[in-house]
């Protein structure tokens, strides 16, 4: 166990200062403040993507950044993908001349920061500080039941990931979740969202592996010590946040 401890400590130490900046924002529980701190986030996220997808297109930063800032406005932001999403198939009818992958971005990572807005707009902070403990709690109780009783292998996208190590970490997540449910939601109620919640996030993790075996890169970034780029850290809340809202809204 100390050797586990001592080898992930500069993982340990971005992650808990991490942390600290985000209760600090939600403590502020501003709405600017969060749609700023989101959309910096995406900036960054879509510049890691585009290295994924091997494009380069800074037509992407001008429609990204428009349907940002009328998501500051607009009562329910995921409603402007579809919008955006009209937009490229029109500029691609028109003009024959538009990179098809700039759809890719907008549904990974552009959607599910659209959702994390609406999630915080709809449910309020402690709707974010729930799903930051569930996923949080998912990715620290695999890693550490993953290094720890690790044995079988998940699957053969992400060949260090465990079966052991995943249901360690949505067992953590589970129990988490259930201190740090929302008010309204019933003791079955948060463990079945925290169970569905976590379980989406390594899902979530899952899928920008395979993105970046695909692009044969380790990480998508390098910006977060220990972590790698922002979508190395924030993978596993962009399906997350996605799923928790619909959840949320279909039970709410």
């Amino acid at each position: 166990m100390t050797e586990i401890i001592k080898s992930s400590s500069t993982r340990i130490k971005t992650g808990i200062t991490l942390i600290i900046a985000v209760l600090i924002i939600g403590f502020i529980d501003s709405f600017f403040i969060m749609w700023l701190l989101f959309g910096a986030l995406l900036v960054i996220s879509i510049n890691e993507a585009m290295k994924l997808y091997t494009m380069k297109s800074d037509v992407v930063y001008l429609y990204s950044g428009a349907l940002w800032f009328c998501a500051y406005f607009y009562p329910s932001p995921e409603d402007l993908i579809f919008v955006l999403a009209v937009v490229y198939g029109s500029v691609l009818a028109y003009t024959k001349n538009l990179d098809k992958k700039l759809f890719m971005i907008l549904l990974y990572p552009t959607a599910s920061f659209l959702f994390l807005l609406a999630l915080y707009n709809e449910y309020g902070v402690l709707s974010l500080l729930w799903l930051l403990v569930i996923v949080a709690g998912a990715d620290v109780g695999a890693y550490f039941t993953g290094r720890a009783i690790g044995k079988t292998k998940f699957c053969e996208t992400s060949p260090n990931k465990t079966i052991e190590g995943v249901v360690g970490g949505v067992v953590v997540a589970t129990i988490l979740g259930i201190f740090f449910a929302i008010d309204n939601i019933s003791l079955f109620g948060s463990i079945v969202i925290s169970v569905v919640v976590s379980l989406a996030s390594v899902f979530g993790d899952l899928f920008e592996s395979y993105l970046k075996r695909e692009a044969e890169v380790k990480d998508s970034g390098n910006i977060l010590p220990g972590h790698g780029g922002i979508l190395d850290r924030t993978d596993g809340y962009l399906f997350a946040g996605i799923v928790m809202l619909v959840i949320l809204r279909a039970v709410m």
